[in-house]
């Protein structure tokens, strides 16, 4: 197994993958770069820290400890669109969510270096969270692939105004049972958070690719706004304009006594995808 995929094995019927959370770079590309915090800022920061208690459930947790600026894990290889006509990143992304340019001029990933690190690093990970779903599949007649995420709260480039706390993706319904996703609603709902299901993100690849109801896999993923659990710059004025993330400000510390609900949350949530694939 690469030295940059973490897996921690359970037995409970939920396996936990979290694509977006490394902050590793590979040597070859720093050079290339326009800088490295520029590479990492669009992290999903802390979702790691939010989610540590998932082994003590005995689910299986699959990380990849490399930026998503190598490769990002949860796009489809082909190099199609996940939301064709909306403003996304690439297999190996050249801009931040905001546009700005992460390659120096002319030293972007060219065919061959993008077919490179999809053969030492995309495919690696998958052929590990697939032997992870097969393995826990043999064991139980359903269980449910639970794909962990955060974002900013505010991309004007990618969505308008202030994104919901809670958006939930099941690719419009078809990679998990309705009765699954009714019961992340009725958690989130029961927060006072806001929540919203299948509206700008809708599941990336990994809940669309692996999610078969019929083959008993159910994939839901979990976007969360950042600031449901962390503190992003400028909160009481968003209204005059969009934050500004800086280097000197994101991302900021994990704050135990913020994220306190959130945690609280989505260890429910966790607790009713083990519940729903028959285990109590």
């Amino acid at each position: 197994m690469p030295s940059w995929v973490q897996v921690t094995r359970g037995e409970a019927p939920l396996v936990v993958s979290m694509p977006h959370t490394g902050e590793q770079l590979v040597p070859e590309m720093e050079r290339q770069l326009v800088s490295p915090w520029l590479a990492r800022k669009d992290t999903d920061w802390h979702i790691e820290k939010l989610y540590d208690f998932v082994p003590e459930m005995g689910a299986t947790l699959v990380r990849t400890l490399l930026s998503r600026a190598v490769i990002d894990v949860n796009r489809d290889p082909s190099g199609a669109p996940l939301y064709p006509g909306q403003a996304t990143t690439e297999l190996c992304p050249t801009t931040t969510f905001d546009g700005e340019p992460l390659y120096r001029s002319g030293q972007e990933p060219k065919k061959a270096e993008i077919a490179r690190r999809k053969l030492a690093y995309f495919d690696p990970y998958h052929a590990v969270l697939a032997a992870e779903i097969a393995r826990l599949r043999a064991q139980h007649a359903k269980i449910v692939l639970f794909d962990a995420h955060s974002i900013r709260s505010v991309i004007p480039r990618l969505f308008e105004r202030t994104l919901s706390d809670f958006n939930i993706g099941t690719n419009s319904g078809e990679s998990c049972d309705t009765a699954l996703t009714a019961t992340v609603e009725a958690i989130c709902d029961s927060t006072g958070f806001f929540r919203v299901t299948n509206g700008r993100f809708k599941g990336g690849w990994i809940t669309r690719h692996y999610g078969d109801p019929a083959k008993g896999v159910h994939a839901i993923q979990l976007e969360l706004a950042c600031r449901c659990y962390m503190r992003e710059p400028d909160e009481d004025r968003w209204g005059s304009g969009p934050p500004k993330y800086e280097r000197d400000t994101w991302p900021p510390p994990f704050e135990d006594e913020r994220a306190a609900p959130i945690r609280e949350a989505v260890y429910r949530i966790l607790r009713a995808c083990v519940r729903f694939a028959g285990k109590p």
